[in-house]
């Protein structure tokens, strides 16, 4: 699997670092079986009920929907006793943390300053603690409190102690139809509640998908994220995941997500990306052609469906942007069994749980 090479450049994401990756991981083989063996215990409605969209939030503007709370100020560092360090760089580090208040377990984000304004950060770093400050969900890492000093910005941040999708996925080779099933299904649940409340995540990838301790992801990363009442222009993201659309410069909207989402479902499916190229424009030209030059899986018809609606070239035309927006997702043959109310309640058991040893072990 090839890295990622992310446009513009920026620092180390929150997915990369927070997730404690350099540390020892189960074998192999242990977490293939583990996927392999997995038997999901979805409750199949013989209809869609009444109420199959009662637990999406409602639609609100940029100033009811995202509004940080006032508990994230008067922290200090010595609030926080420093267990050990997950990850460093020239941007600063991340410790895994207790409170000294309620002691629970979380990762501590500390960013220098004078590197955030030498790499023109200012702004990437000011939209995500904005945006995981005020986007609270099951399935999105929560910003617990900031701070700062003459020296550093500090971020406290959810611990996802199963490390992420794109490490799973690199000691699995690929993932059996039911675990691509759960895992999709979570991320879209996330990207529908960002959406209703005015959001475009615009980054999502493999790796910023965390495994929390209890084996449900976190969607990590808001550097990129955007309040969106109007469409956007901007080109970011990671190449292989990005829209038609953006590449062609045009104006796009949370359809761009739908996308994403597409392609990630098939390289979980697949373990590689769907178009592959020697260089960013060339994979760019290859994004552009569309889903006829792609290889597909053998025998998955509903799968292959959905990623072919997910990836369509026209956005207008793209599910998920459709007539009842992710409603149309949801009601798609390859989630015919799942039961959303009960997967957004946390009542599904998830494929792959970190064996833990205690809330802030760190070796899973």
């Amino acid at each position: 699997m090839k890295s990622r090479d992310n446009i513009p450049y920026r620092f180390p994401s929150t997915a990369q670092i927070i997730s404690p990756l350099s540390l020892p991981r189960p074998s192999i083989s242990t977490i293939s079986t583990s996927l392999l063996s997995y038997t999901s215990d979805y409750l199949q409605p013989p209809e869609p009920p009444q109420s199959f969209f009662s637990f999406t939030v409602p639609r609100l503007s940029n100033t009811d929907a995202l509004q940080p709370p006032s508990q994230l100020q008067g922290f200090r560092v010595s609030d926080f006793a420093i267990v050990r360090t997950l990850g460093q760089g020239s941007f600063g580090r991340v410790h895994l943390v207790q409170s000294r208040y309620n002691s629970h377990y979380y990762a501590m984000k500390v960013l220098r300053k004078s590197y955030i304004t030498k790499k023109d950060q200012v702004a990437h770093t000011n939209s995500e603690r904005f945006m995981l400050s005020s986007l609270n969900h099951s399935f999105i890492i929560r910003l617990w409190a900031s701070f700062q000093d003459a020296e550093y910005l500090y971020m406290i941040l959810d611990f996802a102690a199963g490390g992420d999708l794109f490490q799973l996925l690199r000691r699995s080779g690929k993932f059996p139809e039911k675990v691509v099933k759960f895992y999709s299904a979570e991320v879209a649940l996330a990207l529908n509640f960002m959406h209703s409340c005015n959001v475009i995540y615009r980054d999502l990838k493999l790796e910023n998908i965390l495994i929390g301790g209890d084996g449900h992801i976190k969607v990590a990363d808001f550097g990129f994220a955007k309040v969106a009442d109007e469409r956007a222009w901007t080109l970011c993201g990671t190449p292989d995941y990005i829209a038609p659309e953006v590449i062609r410069g045009e104006r796009y909207n949370q359809s761009i997500d739908w996308y994403a989402l597409g392609v990630l479902i098939y390289e979980m499916m697949v373990g590689t990306p769907p178009f592959w190229a020697p260089d960013v424009n060339a994979l760019y030209e290859r994004i552009m052609y569309g889903t006829s030059i792609v290889a597909w899986p053998e025998n998955v018809f509903d799968v292959v469906d959905l990623i072919l609606q997910l990836m369509h070239n026209d956005p207008t035309r793209r599910l998920g942007n459709l007539l009842h927006g992710a409603g149309d997702l949801f009601q798609h043959p390859f989630y015919a069994e799942v039961d959303w109310a009960r997967l957004l309640a946390k009542e599904i058991t998830p494929p792959y749980q970190p064996d833990l040893t205690h809330p802030g072990d760190a070796s899973a």
